[in-house]
């Protein structure tokens, strides 16, 4: 029996993959994106498994008219991918306001209205699947990605709240971590013009390696949506799914140091508790 998803920003990157991925076993796919031309040669292969619309993520009247248009089209929808998303890479006071809020509007506030208009039609359906697709950059940071970083740090711990709302209605929420992959999502990065000051910082560090080539990119992309494919087709239903070498190393270091700072303040957090607390704790 085929599934059917709905992809945001599927143009490129990982949205086009898994749309190709998918169509190729069978499924049917609601894509969305800025210019749905970009999708001629899927429709013209695939006919009606494959439901286009344009769709920009920060409209968000379009977004609630084309989450429904959907539902309404093909009858139900098994999975939501919110796959959407915009990156700068400047330093914090290099970035302008416009890519501030370019970043956080798509990343964050676009990805809450997509769930926002399917949560209904899930919730009549009595299951359904969201996948959020995040980073690496979810749980730490990285130079140069700080309004990246804000987007997606939010947006992780708007899921991790809606993941214990929604259990209850038979509506899993999945947050996908992929790290750094050969897309073309780096080289459409947002820049700003460099600030001399930060020529010989971290971000400077981060700036040259990323330049030169040096930056690694150790995931494929086929197999970062390969594995997106079966969770959806098996029975596990992880808060988070972390994939690629850099997101299992970079995540894991940044836990394991949290908690030793959250650890050596102890003390300090326990001997602000009040009379009455400390009273009905004896």
């Amino acid at each position: 029996m085929s599934t059917t998803w709905f992809i945001t920003g599927t143009s490129t990157g990982f949205g086009r993959l898994l749309t190709e991925a998918l169509l190729a076993r069978g499924d049917r796919v609601a894509a969305t994106l800025r210019r749905p031309e970009a999708l001629d040669d899927l429709r013209a292969e695939h006919g009606d498994r494959l439901w286009v619309a344009s769709l920009d993520v920060t409209d968000r009247e379009q977004v609630h008219r084309v989450v429904t248009s959907a539902f309404d089209d093909l009858g139900r929808i098994d999975v939501v991918v919110n796959n959407a998303g915009y990156g700068v890479f400047a330093s914090v006071e290099e970035a302008s306001d416009e890519q501030i809020r370019q970043v956080v509007d798509t990343n964050l506030l676009g990805s809450i209205d997509v769930i926002r208009a399917a949560l209904p039609r899930l919730r009549a359906q009595g299951d359904g699947r969201i996948l959020q697709v995040s980073t690496a950059g979810g749980q730490t940071t990285y130079p140069n990605f700080s309004y990246y970083h804000a987007s997606k740090w939010g947006v992780e711990g708007f899921c991790q709240t809606l993941a214990a709302e929604v259990a209850p209605f038979g509506i899993a929420v999945t947050i996908v971590e992929p790290g750094a992959t050969p897309t073309s999502f780096g080289s459409s990065l947002a820049t700003a013009p460099t600030m001399p000051e930060y020529e010989h910082t971290p971000a400077g560090d981060v700036r040259r390696a990323l330049a030169s080539g040096a930056f690694p990119l150790p995931s494929d992309p086929a197999r970062i949506v390969g594995a997106m494919i079966d969770l959806v087709d098996g029975d596990a239903t992880p808060l988070r799914l972390p994939l690629g070498p850099d997101t299992y190393a970079d995540v894991r270091a940044a836990l394991v140091a949290r908690l030793a700072e959250h650890d050596a303040h102890r003390d300090v957090a326990l001997s602000v508790a009040s009379d009455e607390h400390l009273a009905a704790s004896a």
